[in-house]
Formats: C-alpha cells, sequence, structure tokens
C-alpha cells in the first residue's frame, strides 16, 4: 500500500471538510488511520486533524490527493512545485495541475506564492523572472510557460463556514429550495450590499431577458442609476429587449404594461436592433438621442461598464455584443478579479460561465424560478452562491425596497 500524510486546519466540522475528507477516501477505493484529531471548543477556535491516506497504487493515491487537496486539505511534508514547460501554445504538459476558485499558494524557492487571477480550471504559470505566480486559462497558454504540474508545492485554502449563529447569506448555509421566507433573505441580501458599498466594494449584476419580459429592466435601471451596479455582464437578448421596451412599450412583442400581444409586435427587438444599427452602437444611440431609458441608457450615462457576449440563436446582434467567446471570456476577465459581490439574475449559462470565472471570495447570489439553474452553479463548484428560486420581477423591486427602507421622507 502506498500512504501520504494528510493535515486539515480551521472550521473543518461546521464546513463539513472533515467528513467529506473520509467520502472522497473511502468513495476512491483508499482507506486511512486518524493520526489525531483535535476539535475546537469555543466558536473562535479551530480544528485540526492528521491522517494518513493508503492506497494500492501510486495513481490511486495521488488521485485521492488531488481530490482532496481542491477541498482545502493539506499534504504534509510539502516540496516545492513541479515545473514543465508549455509544449506549444495552448497546449499543457501531461499532470498540469488544474485550479479551483479558491485562494491558492504555491511553493516556489522557498516561498508561499499566492496565484494570482484565480479561478476555476485553468493552469498555474510561474514567472520565473518575476517570481509570482499566476492562473491562466488554456487559451492564454504560450509555448515556453512554467507550467505547474502534479499537487506538491499548492495549497488551497477554501471559505468556511463560521461557527455560531449565521444568517442567510453565510457561505454554505442554504439549500436549493422555493420555500423558504424570501423577505428575511432578501434582508440579509441588502445587508451585503450596503456593506459591500460602505467599503468601497463592487458589485457585477449578471442578467438574463426574463428582466425585460417582467418589467424589473426598470428597477435594475434605477440600481444602476444610484450606483449600486459597477459593471453589467449580459448577452445580446437583455439588451435588445431593453430597449425594445424604451423604443416601443414592448418586450418580445407583449405591453409590458398590460401584458396585451401587440399588432407586429413580435418585429420590435428586430427594429430595436436595427435602430441601433442606424445609430452606430448603444452609446450613440444615447448620445444622438434616440435611446432615452432603460438599463443599456443608465449604463451609458453613468459610464457603467458592460460585456454584452452573444450565442448561436443572436438575432442581429447589436453591434456592441462580442460573438467571439473567447473575446468575450477575457474582456469579462477584466472585472471579474475586482468584483466584490455579484448577482446571477434569471440566466443560466451566463450565471455558470461567470460562477466559473469568480473566485469563492465573492459573495454571490443567483436568482431564478428554475430551481436546477441554482443547482446546476454548485454542481460546477460554485457552493458560495445563495440561490434564491423565485420570480425575478417579485425579488428585484423588493430588494430595491430594502435598500431603501431607512431612507428618509
Amino acid at each position: 500500500m502506498f500512504k501520504r500524510e494528510i493535515e486539515l486546519s480551521g472550521h473543518i466540522i461546521d464546513s463539513n471538510i472533515l467528513p467529506k475528507t473520509f467520502d472522497i477516501i473511502m468513495d476512491r477505493g483508499g482507506d486511512f488511520d486518524t493520526v489525531d484529531i483535535q476539535v475546537g471548543k469555543n466558536k473562535t477556535d479551530i480544528s485540526r486533524a492528521k491522517l494518513i491516506v493508503y492506497a494500492e497504487s501510486i495513481e490511486k493515491l495521488n488521485q485521492i490527493l488531488d481530490e482532496l487537496s481542491a477541498i482545502g486539505v493539506s499534504i504534509a511534508g510539502i516540496e516545492e512545485v513541479n515545473l514543465e514547460e508549455s509544449p506549444a501554445d495552448h497546449v499543457l504538459p501531461e499532470g498540469f495541475y488544474s485550479t479551483t476558485h479558491h485562494t491558492t499558494h504555491v511553493l516556489y524557492k522557498g516561498n508561499w506564492l499566492v496565484v494570482k487571477d484565480i479561478e476555476m480550471d485553468c493552469a498555474i504559470v510561474i514567472d520565473e523572472e518575476k517570481e509570482e505566480a499566476y492562473c491562466r486559462p488554456l487559451g492564454a497558454i504560450k509555448k515556453g510557460d512554467k507550467i505547474v504540474v502534479g499537487i506538491e508545492g499548492v495549497k488551497v485554502s477554501t471559505p468556511e463556514k463560521p461557527r455560531g449563529k449565521t444568517n442567510n447569506f453565510e457561505f454554505m448555509n442554504s439549500e436549493v429550495s422555493s420555500e423558504k421566507p424570501l423577505m428575511s433573505i432578501v434582508e440579509d441580501i441588502a445587508d451585503e450590499v450596503k456593506k459591500v458599498k460602505a467599503r468601497g466594494g463592487k458589485i457585477a449584476f449578471v442578467g438574463g431577458p426574463a428582466i425585460d419580459h417582467t418589467g424589473a429592466n426598470k428597477v435594475v435601471a434605477k440600481l444602476i442609476k444610484e450606483g449600486y451596479i459597477d459593471v453589467l455582464f449580459a448577452g445580446n437578448a437583455l439588451a435588445t429587449h431593453d430597449i425594445e421596451i424604451a423604443l416601443y412599450g414592448t418586450s418580445l412583442g407583449i405591453d409590458v404594461e398590460t401584458g396585451e400581444i401587440v399588432t407586429n409586435g413580435h418585429s420590435h427587438h428586430m427594429r430595436a436592433i436595427n435602430t441601433i444599427n442606424r445609430s452606430g452602437s448603444i452609446k450613440e444611440a444615447v448620445e444622438d438621442g434616440t435611446l432615452k431609458s432603460g438599463i443599456m441608457y443608465e449604463l451609458v450615462k453613468n459610464d457603467v461598464p458592460y460585456v454584452l457576449a452573444g450565442s448561436i440563436r443572436d438575432d442581429g446582434p447589436l453591434p456592441d455584443v462580442i460573438t467571439d467567446s473567447q473575446e468575450a471570456q477575457n474582456e469579462m476577465r477584466k472585472y471579474v478579479q475586482k468584483i466584490d459581490m455579484v448577482f446571477m439574475v434569471a440566466t443560466m449559462l451566463h450565471s455558470i460561465a461567470v460562477g466559473n470565472m469568480l473566485p469563492s471570495r465573492v459573495s454571490s447570489v443567483c436568482v431564478d424560478v428554475n430551481p436546477s439553474t441554482v443547482t446546476k452553479l454548485a454542481d460546477r463548484g460554485s457552493a458560495q452562491v445563495l440561490g434564491v428560486v423565485t420570480d425575478v420581477g417579485a425579488f428585484l423591486p423588493v430588494l430595491y425596497d430594502e435598500l431603501h427602507k431607512d431612507d428618509e421622507d
């Protein structure tokens, strides 16, 4: 049997790290002995554990250790990282370390270097001249880059659930459910928003077209105008139907005030795109007086950046939409590392895409009427996301009111 000692430290019981460790070892056909375990008694105390992990082959042992590393378990007697050169552009050496979105350090020349720009499913590149470590997606890898291979010298720090009483917004505190009291959740979310803005933090908003269809785009526009949103990520649809509302009062041809079908309204979104094309861009449409209200209008007027990423099903698209997915990802990466909180509202694909780019330290809220949207985020590693299963047309006005409940008359 091959063996290796591992160490756990922190709120390993409250955050389920210790039980997860046992599950991973046993599910992968390994075994373990407990060398030492110390359980913190007070709320501020941390717990510690040492285990010896056994496996019948070095390959299976490394597989187990790799999975344990991803949840923040440390390998005892750790050595410096192993580096290999990338053999070609966009090609990684075999056995490269695949990152999580948790804070990660690597041991290089006797120093623990924090891996900058961390996100999941990427590689770690060491700049030997600067002695710095960077997280890089596959598309950004260049021939000759020094890549971290294996798990030696890699330390992952996962967010922990604090001991004692917590609110709905605490990490890993909530299962996906539509049966939870909405107001208590919204109160916690509003408090988090206020805390983030009070310390000068930045909030991103990821939105889908249901925001327009429900008439909630007016609320998002006000949040932008009042400085609650610092960057917006969306697709062609949210922007198109927001502009359709501003120009025609309809979304997908439905009057947003009355809910009635408008004659020939099915063409309004295409006419909206055509109108923006005539101006040249969304910004130019605002400047020439064509576009006078809505989400996109407030983004331009308040100099708030936005990234519109296209898809194969887009009509048009609008001239501002980035149709190259890699280019859109890179544009989004300019902002995600500076974000302190993010709202993912009524858009499964964009929510998952942004979730994959976010460090786990970012406070995240996913709002969707479909529980599977929130579940898919958690299944892909974004366990820090607070899921709210409700209609966005109801959620956003309630959140807005909660943010302003202490305002003086």
